[in-house]
Formats: structure tokens, C-alpha cells, sequence
């Protein structure tokens, strides 16, 4: 049986993909429509910055065919600002975890990611927070993602296996003190995100979307092929999110890559 890959793009509703990806007429409130005929998954971020809502993730998942996955990052709070006077990660992960009722009761929530900045480093008291962020989202599929390289040892990996938390690989620039493009799975699902490799403007820009603009080539994007294809055999599904958004680069790429993995779009 052939293992299950879904291809997505981290997020959809963006003015700028008119004319790149999208029809130039094309209102945004049918761009969902006409994303669901390329695509079988697609990763939302808007709810890093608004606690997810139950009538909107039910309007979503409403909308999407039987089949279709949502991978859903995880509300600010939760990653970059647990720090914060007066965080309480038992109330903020229950009000996260509430707004996902829909989806789940529809079959149609892939995962929730918990994607971490730099400044998350390997400490004994991060490990404990993710044990803690585990507990308190435990009936949900949860995959990490680190940004800095000192998690790059066994010992992270172990942990991450028993605490059964999908690992999510990631491809960017190639710059001191980032993840390097490891791929390896630590739970029954494969995860990998694509940031681009725009070095330049990583850590100096002046627009967040400036980091992300840059569009693979196809030799860049052959380079993950056999890993994404071991990814697959090793796991029960593989998720692979382009997060190259600006311009619609994100969809073009998502598009060649279901090509050279010679996967059927929906």
C-alpha cells in the first residue's frame, strides 16, 4: 500500500497569490474553494495570532471535502509568549483546544503545531514546559517545531518519542546557530516545513513576510524528495507545508512538489 503524503501551503487567503496562483478576479472568500481543488491539507497560522473560534474552525472545516486536513498552529501565547505576567497554560491551552471541537468532530484536524522561536533553547525548564504542553493538549496529535540548533541531540529526539511529539523537519537558510534540514520521525506522522533559504533577509528585514520570500528551484526541492519518501515509510502520513508565501511562491512550489513525488491531487 502506498504510503500517504499530503502536500498543503501554510495558509491560503492572501491578496498577493491573485494572478500568481489564483485567479486575478477571484474574491477572497472563493479562494478556499479553489485552494481545495489543488490540495488535500493545508496549515493554518492566522490562529497564532487570534485564539482559534469554534463557528470559524466549524465554517472551515464545513467547507472542506471528507478527506481534507487542517493542520493548526498553536495561539502565541502557547510558543513565544509563555513567559508572560499572568500565563496560565492550563486555561490558555483549554480555550486553544476548545476551539478545535469542530474539526475534530468532523475527522478533519491533522495535527496541531507548536512552533517555537529561537529563543526557546534546550534548557531543563523547557523540556518540563513541553512535557507540560503535552499533558495539558494530550488528545491532540501535536508536532514541535525548534528553530534553534541546540536541540539537535539524541536526547531531544528520545524525549520527543516518549512523549509520543511529532518532530517537524524544516528546510532554511543555512545560517549559524538555525536547525539544519534533518528528517527523521519521532511519532506516527511525518511533518516537514519549508521556510525558504532567503539568508539575506532571516534576520534583517523590515516586513515578517520578507524572511519567506524566495521560491525553490526544482533541484533545491529534488534535494528532499528520497527524504520525504522515507519519511512516508516510516510513519502512518507525511505532512509537507510550503511556508514560502509571499506571491504565491508557496502554491507553485506545493504544485511542483506533487509532481516530482508523483502524488494525485484531490
Amino acid at each position: 500500500m502506498k504510503a500517504l503524503i499530503r502536500i498543503g501551503t501554510s495558509g491560503f487567503s492572501y491578496p498577493d497569490w491573485r494572478g500568481a496562483f489564483y485567479p486575478p478576479e477571484l474574491k477572497r472568500e472563493d479562494m478556499f474553494g479553489f485552494y481545495l481543488k489543488h490540495f488535500s491539507l493545508v496549515e493554518l497560522d492566522f490562529t497564532y495570532y487570534q485564539m482559534p473560534l469554534e463557528r470559524t474552525m466549524a465554517g472551515l472545516a464545513g467547507k472542506a471535502p471528507p478527506g481534507f486536513l487542517f493542520a493548526v498552529k498553536t495561539y502565541k501565547d502557547l510558543t513565544h509568549r509563555r513567559d508572560i505576567a499572568g500565563f496560565e497554560l492550563t486555561e490558555c491551552a483549554g480555550r486553544f483546544r476548545a476551539g478545535l471541537e469542530p474539526m475534530l468532530a468532523q475527522s478533519k484536524l491533522g495535527c496541531v503545531l507548536a512552533q517555537f522561536p529561537w529563543s526557546f533553547k534546550a534548557t531543563s525548564e523547557n523540556f518540563e514546559f513541553l512535557a507540560a504542553l503535552q499533558a495539558e493538549l494530550a488528545e491532540l496529535p501535536l508536532v514541535v517545531e525548534f528553530r534553534n540548533l541546540e536541540w539537535v541531540r539524541e536526547e531531544t529526539f528520545n524525549f520527543l518519542r516518549d512523549f509520543k511529539l511529532g518532530f517537524c523537519c524544516v528546510d532554511e537558510p543555512r545560517l549559524p546557530g538555525l536547525f539544519p534540514p534533518i528528517a527523521l520521525a519521532t511519532s506516527d506522522l511525518g511533518y516537514v516545513r519549508f521556510h525558504g533559504r532567503n539568508a539575506a533577509k532571516w534576520w534583517r528585514h523590515e516586513e515578517a513576510w520578507e524572511r519567506y520570500d524566495y521560491e525553490y528551484s526544482q533541484a533545491e526541492l529534488e534535494e528532499w524528495l528520497p527524504r520525504i519518501k522515507r519519511l512516508s515509510e516510516e510513519t502512518r502520513q507525511t505532512f509537507v507545508l510550503m511556508n514560502n508565501c509571499h506571491a504565491g511562491q508557496a502554491a507553485r512550489n506545493a504544485l511542483q512538489l506533487l509532481t516530482l513525488l508523483d502524488e494525485t491531487p484531490p
